[in-house]
């Protein structure tokens, strides 16, 4: 191959003039440029979740979530208050530089020693991870037979409808869903696929089916950047460091205040599914999806749900699937915190509103996208709901937060361990015949050929380990 000088100076001495007519001389892309890059801008400081119209301030919530990680961002709110003026006032360009000077401050935030934070112990990679925990044996499973096909298609089907079904709803209150709704048990409009979680599987999903049990997180970034046009907080902050080419671990950690939010948690479900009756494997694709975007107890919130999914293969009780599943992560994380006393509530109260109303007061402090309120909300649901694809369905949704995310996760446990079966017939929307998404390349998915190469790729990649 030719040297760089050499390329740019073929270039450079071939031109040949020309004269451009005002219309062709290609100002206006660097006006829409320009009006893009406000537009981002200005959704961070404000905007309403696509699904449900709920409020955010992305902003405001970087320093949240720096606080909830044992920092403190010494100008922040200053430069919050400030941002915020801006923002009504319309004026972009004080507010792109509060903004950057709000991201150095995220940059440069100072640890808090006395937050409680740095009390549990912080978990860096796979091998930390694994040797603090012990799981239970692979169990061999025939993923050839039709039944095994029917679990991943009601698996993959359970999803779409929990996402449906929390995507109306994400964002608000149990006590205000209840005042606007009452208890909502059915969709409350005619359900979609249109969900930004079930994306980032899929793209993890695509490196899977080249690479198999082998995929990297560096497989599973490329793969992010390559099919992912944009995304939201931990991962559209990642897109952007992948985009800039620092690639997993520092794509989760460089000036990433949201990675112990639920990005992680919302997608590990299609790393269970792809490990089937084997925790440890589970655990490990998690983790290797997970540290794309995510850090310490984002990942295990990942490491969590995927467990589950993996566990639900094989054993029928639900709660039995929670009670092991915390027993798989480290007792000295705060994460292992946050889902004992979730399930220790749960022991407690007789009714769903009262465990839930304990963990909300618990974890208030944190942001309804951080993977704290959101995990509490996926152990209530599968505590209460006793394995009733109803009852579990009506929990989730009605614990409000990112209703979605969690439906999207528990929904499928339930419908792996029973089958199509279980799944009420009116909840079966043709909708769901196909997924319809934002990403390069998989902007229309049949479900039937999602569930085929589901099953496909999983003994493609068992036998290339063997």
């Amino acid at each position: 191959m030719k040297k760089a000088w050499e390329i740019a100076y073929d270039l450079y001495s071939k031109a040949k003039p020309v004269l451009l007519s005002e219309d062709e001389q290609g100002w206006e892309p660097l006006k829409a440029i320009s009006d893009f890059y406000d537009k981002m801008l200005r959704a961070e400081w404000y905007s309403q979740v696509p699904g449900s119209g709920a409020p955010e301030k992305l902003m405001v919530a970087a320093v949240q979530a720096l606080e909830n990680r044992g920092y403190i961002v010494e100008n922040g709110y200053e430069l919050l208050e400030k941002g915020i003026k801006y923002y009504e006032e319309g004026n972009n360009v004080q507010l792109q530089k509060i903004s950057a000077k709000l991201r150095n401050e995220f940059l440069n935030a100072k640890k808090d020693p006395s937050s409680t934070y740095w009390n549990y112990a912080y978990y860096e990679s796979f091998e930390q991870y694994k040797k603090s925990v012990e799981f239970p044996d692979a169990v061999n499973i025939n993923t050839e037979e039709e039944k095994f096909k029917e679990k991943i298609k009601a698996g993959w089907l359970s999803q779409l409808i929990g996402a449906a079904m929390g995507t109306m709803v994400e964002g608000y209150t149990s006590k205000n869903l209840y005042k606007a709704f009452g208890d909502v048990k059915d969709y409350l409009r005619e359900p979609n696929t249109y969900n930004d979680d079930i994306t980032f599987e899929i793209a993890f999903f695509d490196a899977f089916k080249s690479k198999g049990y082998d995929v990297t997180s560096r497989d599973i970034a490329l793969s992010w950047i390559g099919l992912i046009p944009t995304g939201w907080s931990a991962e559209e902050i990642a897109l952007r460091n992948i985009r800039s080419g620092l690639l997993p671990p520092d794509s989760a950690v460089f000036n990433n205040p949201f990675n112990e939010w639920i990005g992680a948690q919302m997608r590990g479900g299609i790393c269970g599914m792809l490990a089937p009756a084997n925790p440890k494997l589970a655990a490990e694709l998690a983790w290797k999806d997970g540290q794309v975007s995510h850090i310490n107890n984002g990942i295990l919130g990942e490491v969590f749900n995927a467990l589950m999914t993996s566990m639900a293969f094989v054993e029928n009780d639900v709660k039995k699937i929670v009670r092991e599943a915390i027993t798989m992560i480290p007792k000295d994380s705060e994460y292992y915190s946050v889902i004992e006393y979730a399930y220790s509530a749960c022991l407690k109260y007789h009714s769903w509103l009262d465990a839930h109303q304990d963990c909300q007061k618990k974890y208030i402090k944190y942001n309804w996208i951080h993977a704290y309120p959101n995990a509490c909300c996926e152990i209530i649901a599968l505590m209460y709901g006793e394995g009733d694809y109803e009852k579990t369905l009506n929990i989730i949704t009605m614990c409000g937060v990112d209703a979605d995310c969690n439906a999207g996760m528990i929904m499928p446990i339930l419908g792996i361990q029973k089958g199509m079966g279980i799944i009420p017939q009116r909840l079966i929307s043709p909708a769901f015949d196909r997924l319809i998404t934002y990403m390069r390349g998989y902007e229309e998915i049949k479900l039937d050929e999602l569930v085929n190469d589901t099953v496909k790729y999983i003994n493609d990649a068992k036998i290339r380990r063997n």
